[in-house]
């Protein structure tokens, strides 16, 4: 079981910070240690109050975990105040790898840090990044420009690159034809995506760079990483979408389908069983995942099966054949054939791996 330390702020509501890092990475089958850096207070109507622990107490929160199981990976999210942003990195500079996520800036738009912690996360953090998570409008504020276009993202990649970042994902470029963007530095790959409300709601960016460090620590180059991160978080968090009014059928449709394969993933693999429980057609249910994701219910209900089959290949003590029969296989023969198409190898080979 991977160690992985995280380090950012506490959220009462339980959609990011520590609630939602802690339930990413023992979804992943790790095992999460915590430094609370303060406690954010909100409500749906947004931040109320934020109370920041003395630079002393998170030291002593870092201090007592390295020092006892030493994490293989730390991911930082939200640390407010210069000092504090120093002392971070001086307790953490020895851990192998460090996924940083500064959450600088509420999925609502509220500015969280002041401009001397901006500095001090510029000068401490951003050197020691493996991977540094950041949305457009964060980049925005740290760097001190606008990102407007793709080369505007690229240009501020490389300005992460000479600060010290070895990796960058820059999130939530600007929306093009109905799509919204991210793009990895230096490998210079850009990602898309239709579903712009999923990949924007509260949280995702904390749950993702949570996603990567689990991977990093599961032995995950970063572009890898990255990709079984980004699947894992289209399944848990991305496909809950949230949205209001009576244009939202869709979402709420996709919502339920989601909801349904969670609770018969193993006893139904068929698009027609969904369907049918919801009261529309295949045809229908197909144009609202196309709509919503870009993936067929065919892929989606694959995908949640391969995740369902990794976890229990890594984290359990079950055999291939009795893995095969808890996610609804008729044989051992159909899961490796599944298996092989989607992971190209067999369950065996992968659990060897």
């Amino acid at each position: 079981m991977s160690d992985i330390l995280t380090i950012t702020g506490s959220d009462n509501a339980g959609w990011s910070g520590l609630q939602l890092d802690l339930k990413t990475i023992l979804s992943m089958g790790g095992h999460a240690q915590t430094a609370a850096t303060c406690i954010v207070m909100q409500d749906s109507r947004g931040i109320r109050k934020i109370y920041d622990f003395p630079p002393t107490l998170v030291e002593e929160q870092i201090a007592c975990c390295i020092g006892d199981v030493r994490p293989g990976v730390v991911k930082v999210g939200l640390v407010r105040g210069a000092e504090t942003v120093r002392m971070v990195r001086n307790q953490i500079v020895g851990i192998r790898s460090m996924v940083l996520a500064p959450g600088i800036i509420s999925s609502r738009g509220e500015h969280l840090v002041d401009d001397d912690t901006l500095t001090a996360i510029r000068r401490y953090l951003i050197p020691e990044a493996d991977i540094l998570v950041v949305r457009c409008n964060e980049a925005e504020l740290l760097l001190g420009y606008g990102i407007d276009t793709n080369e505007e993202m690229r240009h501020a990649a490389r300005d992460f690159n000479r600060l010290g970042a070895k990796h960058i994902l820059i999130r939530g470029g600007r929306i093009h034809e109905g799509r919204v963007t991210a793009l990895l530095w230096p490998e210079d790959k850009f990602f898309s995506s239709y579903n712009i409300e999923g990949w924007q709601q509260h949280g995702v960016g904390g749950a993702l760079s949570a996603a990567i460090a689990m991977r990093i620590a599961e032995g995950d180059d970063i572009a890898t990483a990255i990709g079984n991160a980004h699947q894992f978080i289209h399944s848990q968090v991305v496909y809950v979408v949230q949205g209001h009014g009576q244009s939202l059928r869709s979402p709420e449709i996709f919502n339920q389908f989601m909801n349904l394969l969670a609770d018969n993933y193993a006893s139904a693999h068929d698009v027609a069983f969904y369907a049918e429980r919801m009261s529309i057609t295949t045809r229908y249910l197909s144009q609202v995942t196309e709509r919503v994701i870009a993936k067929s219910p065919k892929r989606l209900i694959a995908e949640y099966l391969m995740n369902q089959a990794r976890q229990l290949l890594l984290n359990s003590r079950l055999t291939v054949q009795e893995i095969s029969h808890h996610l609804g296989f008729a044989s051992q023969a159909a899961f490796n054939t599944f298996f092989r198409k989607y992971q190209h190898c067999t369950p065996s080979e992968f659990r060897k791996f």
